[in-house]
């Protein structure tokens, strides 16, 4: 299993969802960098639209360049396609819960997905269908 370095967004929507826990079941170690503790306490429910990149990503980005074998958990756009093109593995929390399921961990990933749209999390309808699919729970 490779470690994770996770970002806000994931945590902050895993923590909704009661499933911290997989974090710590799909990997040997997870990191957590200090920007991103920094902007937990700080952070309201739903996450800011920011376009740039935040301390936290910043943060997340470096660490991976110094743990090429670790996976990034990334949720923004620009971020993951900062982590791209530094060649990083990246994915977020929509690939958590899909791992999550495939390990047994979760039961379903539907009823996730929608808990996870009433909190805000931006879902277009063809994501949701990969995920689904991905998940073995074609909708």
């Amino acid at each position: 299993m490779p470690d994770l370095i996770c970002d806000t967004s994931a945590l902050q929507y895993l923590h909704q969802l009661g499933l911290l826990h997989i974090l710590t079941a799909l990997a040997e170690q997870v990191t957590v960098p200090s920007a991103v503790v920094a902007e937990l306490p700080a952070s309201t429910a739903s996450l800011p639209q920011a376009r740039e990149l935040g301390e936290g990503e910043t943060e997340v980005l470096t660490l991976a360049l110094e743990s090429p074998d670790a996976v990034v958990v990334l949720d923004d756009r620009l971020a993951r396609n900062v982590a791209d093109e530094l060649g990083l593995w990246f994915t977020g929390t929509l690939g958590l819960l899909i791992d999550a399921k495939r390990k047994g961990l979760v039961s379903e990933v539907k009823p996730l997905l929608d808990r996870l749209q009433l909190l805000h999390f931006r879902l277009s309808r063809a994501t949701r269908a990969a995920v689904l699919r991905l998940a073995g729970e074609v909708e």
